[in-house]
């Protein structure tokens, strides 16, 4: 896998092994154009709603899971519904498998539909991921920053450009000393697809 790097507007920072491996061209641009326009075009994209102090308001972009058919998982302490897997997200959950070492029985897609659309600062800690969870990320579509930044320490604040075809593993204690966001920006920016492949708890 590649070295990661990531930057801040002062220093050079080496992102440790153990918490992050990246993969700029894990697929081919010919595979993730195919797999980005599939997906456009056949998932039912649903917009949900989240609590933000004491409102309630839409959630800025689209999302839909996928899962192992028959199963129901919990996620946050919400039950989670799962649309079986498509042959395409099988084929890339596969390839995924064999090429880390990990196994997953679930995806998450987030559709960034343009600059407006975004992820708060937020960590994967849910119990039923487990305490030092591995999440398998593939990006398509627009190229994004991907900011994390340390929990105790908001001065250690980092930024990784994301591209078509590329995949980032998170694992290790990085959802335990790390919080991660994709922003808004003010920047044109075209529709973006996230992939994020978790083993979660089966009910």
């Amino acid at each position: 896998m590649d070295q990661l790097s990531l930057f801040n507007s002062d220093e050079y920072y080496q992102f440790p092994q153990e918490l992050l491996e990246y993969t700029e061209h894990f697929l081919q641009e010919h595979e993730a154009t195919a797999l980005e326009r599939k997906l456009m075009e056949t998932v039912s994209w649903n917009q949900t709603t989240q609590k933000m102090y004491d409102k309630v308001v839409m959630t800025p972009r689209l999302t839909a899971w996928f899962g192992d058919e028959g199963k129901s998982y919990e996620l946050g302490g919400s039950r989670i519904k799962v649309n079986s897997w498509p042959p395409e997200l099988v084929s890339l959950k596969q390839k995924i498998e064999a090429f880390t070492g990990y196994r997953f029985n679930s995806v998450l897609l987030n559709l960034y539909r343009d600059g407006n659309d975004s992820v708060a600062w937020h960590r994967d800690k849910d119990n039923e991921l487990g305490e030092r969870p591995v999440i398998a990320s593939v990006s398509l579509g627009q190229v994004r920053n991907f900011d994390f930044r340390k929990v105790d320490d908001h001065r250690q604040k980092y930024s990784l450009s994301l591209p078509h075809g590329s995949l980032l593993i998170m694992k290790g204690n990085l959802q335990v000393h790390w919080e991660h966001r994709i922003a808004k920006s003010a920047k044109p920016m075209k529709p973006r697809i996230n992939l994020t492949f978790r083993l979660i708890r089966e009910l």
